[in-house]
């Protein structure tokens, strides 16, 4: 009997410290990261900080907490579209342009992508041209689209077709 408890204890204890370990790994948020003068875009090869605009970072669960960077909002999303990058990432940032000036994104304001409005096909331009302005408001992405033109969307109506 004195087995029987011991070993039903043992197995409890182990259930339990698996489920937390679940529960722990489930719990796994990644923090944006600042972007230093040396990153590279993760896309093209492109530094970073050498252009205006919007940036982005992303997480892949395969990839542990190894952050992809990006010179643009537009090159973040021709990464993230392709189906095989789009199902292993777990977590996306981009600035939110109604905090700052377009020539000087500002790594506090990271906001996550899949929350966000963006604007396309505007008068502003990134690293590689055309971009994606980013917004944590509507009300802000509505505003700019006013003022430089563009089309607002949300994070899931982004797709090839607005990265043209």
């Amino acid at each position: 009997m004195k087995y029987l408890l011991k070993s039903i204890l043992i197995a409890s204890s182990l259930s339990f410290l698996i489920a937390c370990g679940e529960q722990d790994q489930q719990q796994i948020i990644y923090q944006a990261q600042a972007i230093e003068s040396a990153d590279e875009c993760h896309l093209c090869g492109m530094l970073i900080t050498n252009f205006s605009g919007p940036k982005g970072e992303l997480y892949r669960e395969d990839r542990g907490d190894k952050v992809h960077k990006f010179c643009s909002t537009r090159d973040m999303f021709s990464f993230y579209l392709d189906p095989e990058n789009k199902r292993n990432v777990t977590t996306i940032y981009v600035h939110d342009m109604s905090k700052m000036p377009w020539d000087e994104p500002d790594d506090g304001y990271f906001i996550d992508a899949k929350t966000a409005w963006f604007v396309v096909g505007s008068e502003k331009t990134g690293a590689m041209g055309k971009t994606l302005a980013s917004f944590s408001q509507q009300s802000d992405a509505l505003a700019f689209a006013q003022e430089f033109g563009g089309e607002v969307l949300d994070f899931n109506q982004v797709d090839q077709a607005s990265l043209m």
